[in-house]
């Protein structure tokens, strides 16, 4: 497929040597998400949209071939540089429960058609969270997260992925009720090595993570999700889990501690779910917490603010936000926190649903009933309460009954109302206190919450509202030129203040100075790896490692990429291409200085 002439054929032909650079040809098009787009530089969401429907009209033109069965390894692409890479990945093992009494009582064809169900099932919904599909094994799929595209949240995908894949396996029509079980591990590993030869051939991952995920496989419960620690310590509170102790695995040394992921929790701030203790002094932030503070006043006086808070990942942005929570404790407003995900780019209004699902107190046991009374009482007594209740009831796909009669809009007149609904909310809550409003991560937000956000910014200009909204340099706010709009970019700290949040970080663990320089030279001014880095020297020493120990000398191995900073740092060398990665690789060997 000529990839360049389709994209001139939509009018978008500027983005054909970004496409050409990142090897985007015609086996990988049809694949492509709304996260991979934005990752290419398609910043504008309306040729992000096009692209989307026209992908998707390709993907009907040609059907998609069913999941090979029996141990079929993936097409290798012979062209492909045969290259092996030291990655963090994610690996899960999917089995399906009781296949082998299934073979019994079942018709060869027939079984074949369960099992290729499940497998079509299993690659669906890793796919959706941008899981990459290894392998089929019979009635086992391997799976990768972080290969051979990362993402910063791996780990937090792969177990949402298990999570959603146990209600989509039990949600198949087959003649027996289907159960699946799911292990999962996250390490580093050698991953892209030619393994085999002729049809056999497959990119092999090479380290002790698969096999660890195979094992917790086995001993996982029928539709259980069950993780390693090395899985557990990214997630922090994102999901309620289950201590299931230490056990005895076959062919792994030593006791292995694992868990089982029951849900995801209700910690909405991915900040606050990965910074369960107690958190590090603010550094270098004093003249921002001011203007936010100045802001802030602005804003209780009935001139409405925003702030349009921008920095790369990691230099502080919650943290910043946090600080500000922190000074406004003994003051009474309204907070409104909102969230985006890069899982959620495409989900109508996922911000402002969710916020509303918290506010109204839901609870995953409750009934619809209940839940339908919870929201009713979020709207207390507002003019248009009852439209409003059925509007966002359906929303949040909360059935009515007989309770509330059913709109007769169209699509574009119930998302008018909806947003109309919405900014009527924000209003009747400032008629009590003044309300700050946390937007975050708005680099992900979907077409819809964008219109609304757009349409609230215009509206608290003359509202006791302070808004605050947290992006990444690669999103364009198009508010920006208001008199009402604020822009704050943060930069990278200086070697003082990096120096000072490692000592914060280090508290009572006295580190020889050159050790502390090399922290502050390798992290770069940037705030978390700073944190991140510090924390596993402190940790390396703690743990008896005999060089980090050492107080005259640099351990290499204490001053390793973090575990929590191999997504992060993998998913930003993805986004620069095969290219731009062959040159950090080199860059790596060399050195940072050379002549």
């Amino acid at each position: 497929m000529d990839v360049g002439g389709w994209l001139r054929s939509l009018g978008l032909g500027k983005y054909e040597a970004t496409f050409r650079e990142n090897e985007i040809d015609g086996t990988v098009l049809p694949r492509l998400t709304a996260e991979d787009l934005k990752d290419l530089g398609v910043g504008i969401i309306g040729h992000r949209r096009k692209l989307l429907d026209a992908i998707a009209a390709l993907q009907g033109e040609a059907s998609v071939p069913a999941p090979p069965l029996v141990d079929a390894p993936l097409p290798i692409d012979k062209g492909t540089k045969d290259t092996a890479e030291r990655r963090q990945v994610t690996v899960m093992f999917s089995d399906l429960v009781g296949s082998t009494a299934l073979s019994a009582r079942m018709d060869p064809e027939d079984l074949r058609e369960v099992i290729s169900g499940y497998q079509k099932c299993v690659a669906g919904t890793v796919q959706r969270f941008g899981g990459f599909v290894a392998k089929y094994m019979g009635d086992g799929v391997l799976v990768y997260f972080g290969y051979p595209r990362a993402h910063e949240d791996d780990a937090e995908r792969a177990v949402r992925a298990g999570l959603e894949l146990i209600a989509e396996v039990s949600a198949l029509k087959a003649p027996v009720s289907l159960q699946t079980r799911v292990g999962m591990a996250t390490g580093l590993v050698v991953v892209g090595d030619l393994i085999g030869s002729g049809e056999a051939q497959e990119r092999g991952v090479i380290g002790e993570t698969p096999n660890l995920a195979a094992r917790l496989q086995g001993i996982a419960e029928p539709n259980t999700v069950v993780i390693a620690e090395s899985s557990r310590k990214l997630l922090g509170n994102l999901f309620e889990l289950e201590d299931l102790g230490r056990n005895d695995l076959k062919g792994v040394v030593g006791q292995v501690r694992a868990w089982k992921a029951l849900r995801a929790s209700s910690v909405a701030s991915r900040f606050e779910a990965r910074h369960q203790t107690k958190l590090t002094p603010l550094v270098g932030r004093e003249e921002e917490l001011q203007l936010l503070l100045r802001r802030w006043r602005q804003a209780k006086g009935g001139e409405g603010r925003v702030v349009l808070l921008s920095g790369e990942p990691g230099i502080g942005k919650s943290r910043l936000v946090v600080a500000l929570e922190e000074q406004l404790q003994t003051e009474q407003y309204t907070p409104l926190r909102y969230f985006c995900s890069p899982l959620h780019t495409d989900s109508t209004l996922y911000p402002f649903v969710s916020q509303l699902e918290r506010a109204a107190g839901f609870k995953h046991h409750e009934t619809m009933e209940a839940k339908l009374s919870k929201l009713s009482s979020v709207f207390g007594a507002s003019p248009n309460r009852e439209e409003d209740v059925q509007l966002l009831a359906e929303l949040l796909s909360v059935p009515t009954g007989d309770r509330y009669p059913p709109l007769n809009l169209s699509a574009r007149q119930k998302k008018q109302k909806t947003i109309r609904a919405m900014v009527s909310q924000l209003e009747a809550l400032v008629r009590q206190r003044p309300v700050l409003m946390i937007f975050e991560d708005a680099h992900w937000i979907d077409p819809s919450s964008l219109e609304l956000l757009d349409t609230a910014i215009e509206r608290v200009a003359h509202l006791p509202v302070l808004v605050i909204i947290t992006f990444r340099p690669d999103f364009h706010p198009p508010w920006t030129g208001q008199a009402h709009v604020t822009t704050l970019n943060l930069s990278r700290l200086g070697r003082p203040d990096g120096a000072t949040l490692a000592r914060s970080v280090a508290a009572n663990d006295v580190l020889p100075q050159e050790i502390f320089n090399e922290i502050i030279e390798r992290t770069d001014g940037i705030p978390l790896f700073v944190e991140e880095l510090t924390k596993a020297v402190v940790e390396a020493r703690v743990g008896g490692d005999e060089e980090a120990s050492t107080l005259n000398r640099v351990s290499p191995s204490a001053l390793a990429v973090p575990a929590t900073l191999h997504a992060s740092l993998m998913a930003r060398l993805d986004r620069l291409g095969v290219v731009a990665r062959e040159v950090a690789q080199i860059g790596a060997a060399m050195g940072r200085e050379f002549p």
